[in-house]
């Protein structure tokens, strides 16, 4: 199921494949890499259906070992580096039985756990005699769960021949972006440019260097790369498209952003872990509208919330119960507004904040919040309160000094016509610290 795409990966020959630290490899070169890969895993007796881990940073190295490990037909669990704590708790979930650890100037160290792995969604991979894959959510708001892919399934996406693209791979591998980015790149004979520093300078540096074409990124990293400026700094003239998900994005960094990089088309995406990247279509680039679906997709909007079927979804988590229906449909839990065919996506429900009785979205507060200029970046949450259920706060981390009580007076100024008054935040607290994850995605607090 997975040998056309080697296949085809040979037909681009001298062709740029990945670019990382400075050096260019070919189609070519990352096929020796690769076979490389196979002979090391075959000596090791890595063997199909065996789970093993790959941790290392985004490299050319990392990516030949996942496909080297995707063509052995083994599961393989992509992770960067973790705390210790975290790493472990993956692991045990996971079963992992091997472990391979890719570090520069160590090359690729190999370890058996001593564990056998045998949840039925594992077994079902192996009597099927297919790869898999396990990707781990990011657990913002709960503990992390593990989703179990078919990737010979996940592979037949991307079997129509487009345009190829030099892209920058923003997103890690153990993110399901991340794998987008490197199967759709490598299917088309485009080149993926990889980078060990995700700065706003360091990534418009990359784009204006290897005149990458395509960014796909986070909400979170695009209202960071306006508020630095780097767009200014760098030649982005090559750059036509940027692809934005993971999260809600504000609508006013949308359209900063639109104004600042008038050229670049920018299109919102849409994909789960569990389901995979759906083909998606905005009705503009400052619109946070957007069309769903494509071949082997499905969804419905049940009480205002979007329920999805893929011929890709998950088999299920090794760690939690699937939210699937007797018809295959998936509860994502992001509440959604229809406009016609179009879908505005408002947030998680687990995030919704309920006052009084009332909804409260914080992706609309936090638009709200940032229309003000001295507001650089907002983070909205629920709290506990004995007379409401629930109060709205925001963090906000400020692009110019001011006192605290003129924060919060303005805040509340601002919002009095813009809002209505529950959902005006009770509590503005300012923080220097970054308010995303690893990934550049805004971590929030369930309420």
């Amino acid at each position: 199921m997975t040998e056309w795409f080697f296949e085809r990966m040979h037909g681009f020959g001298a062709s740029d494949a990945i670019i990382h630290d400075g050096r260019t490899w070919t189609y070519s070169d990352l096929l020796t890499m690769i076979e490389s890969w196979r002979a090391d895993l075959y000596r090791r007796d890595v063997r199909p259906g065996q789970v093993v881990v790959l941790e290392g940073p985004s490299s050319v190295e990392a990516c030949a070992g996942l496909l080297a490990l995707v063509a052995t037909g083994a599961i393989v669990v992509p992770l960067t580096r973790l705390p210790a704590a975290k790493r472990a708790e993956f692991h045990e979930i996971a079963q992992v039985e091997t472990v391979i650890t890719v570090e520069p100037g160590r090359g690729r160290v190999y370890r058996n756990t001593g564990r056998l792995a045998d949840h039925p969604l594992y077994d079902r991979l192996r009597d099927a005699e297919v790869p898999g894959l396990v990707l781990f959510s990011s657990g913002t708001t709960g503990r992390s769960k593990a989703t179990v892919l078919d990737f010979g399934r996940a592979l037949a996406k991307y079997g129509e021949v487009r345009k190829a693209m030099r892209t920058l791979g923003f997103l890690n591998l153990d993110h399901i972006g991340g794998i987008n980015t490197l199967l759709h790149t490598l299917s088309q004979g485009g080149a993926i440019v990889t980078l060990p520093d995700r700065s706003p300078d360091a990534v418009c540096s990359a784009i204006a260097e290897h005149r990458v074409e395509v960014l796909p990124t986070t909400p979170t990293f695009l209202n960071m790369l306006l508020i630095s400026g780097a767009y200014r700094r760098h030649d982005l003239s090559g750059l036509r498209l940027i692809t934005y998900g993971t999260e809600p994005m504000p609508l006013g960094v949308l359209q900063r952003l639109h104004a600042a990089l008038p050229h670049v088309r920018l299109k919102q995406t849409y994909g789960l872990s569990e389901l995979g990247i759906m083909a998606t279509q905005s009705r503009g680039d400052d619109s946070l509208w957007v069309r769903l679906g494509g071949d082997g997709f499905d969804y419905q909007i049940r009480d205002g919330i979007l329920w999805i079927r893929s011929d890709m979804a998950m088999l299920g988590y090794l760690n939690a119960p699937a939210p699937f229906d007797e018809q295959g449909y998936f509860n994502t839990q992001d509440a959604v507004e229809t406009d016609g065919p179009y879908v505005r996506i408002l947030g998680r429900k687990s995030e919704i904040i309920n006052v009084g009785g009332e909804k409260v979205y914080p992706s609309e507060v936090e638009n709200v919040l940032l229309e003000l200029p001295f507001i650089a970046d907002a983070t909205v949450s629920g709290r506990p309160s004995h007379v409401t259920g629930h109060v709205v706060t925001a963090l906000v981390k400020l692009s110019e000094p001011l006192d605290r009580r003129e924060v919060h007076r303005r805040v509340r100024e601002h919002c009095a016509g813009r809002l209505d008054a529950y959902k005006i935040p009770m509590l503005v607290e300012i923080s220097e610290d970054d308010q995303h994850s690893e990934r550049f995605k805004k971590i929030r607090v369930a309420s």
